[in-house]
């Protein structure tokens, strides 16, 4: 049951975080689709912009510390259960940015000590959630 919560929680997410796509992308003039058209996917999916279809991931936080950004791994965060890559952004080369390190859960740290707190994480792409404990 509680990876179901997970899984609801992180689609919500996605969800909402493509909503305020859209949004932007219908300010800026960008052509958007019919308000009519509907979209049918799997409740632990995502769909990138080329249609294709990448599943969720559940991580322990074992196994999100292999994704540290360093000797070529992906460099993947978490924060509020919600994990992000962070791997191609520019301010979080080879897995750090201002003293905080890929591979781990920086809910805390973001929170308290980001001068942005979680105000950037509209800019970040979802790949998955941590295991609830």
């Amino acid at each position: 049951m509680k990876r179901k919560n997970v899984i609801l929680i992180v689609s919500a997410l996605i969800l909402s975080l493509s909503l305020v796509a859209c949004g932007k992308k219908a300010e800026d003039g960008a052509n958007t689709p019919p308000a009519n058209q509907e979209q049918t996917q799997d409740e632990n999916s995502t769909e990138k912009q080329d249609g294709k279809t990448n599943e969720l991931q559940i991580f322990t936080i074992e196994e999100l510390a292999k994704f540290n950004g360093k000797d070529g791994n992906p460099a993947y965060i978490a924060i509020d259960g919600i994990v992000y890559d962070v791997t191609d952004h520019p301010a979080w080369k080879d897995g750090g940015h201002n003293g905080f390190e890929a591979g781990q859960d920086l809910t805390e740290a973001i929170k308290n000590d980001s001068p942005y707190g979680i105000g950037k994480i509209a800019d970040l792409t979802p790949v998955g959630a941590l295991e609830e404990k």
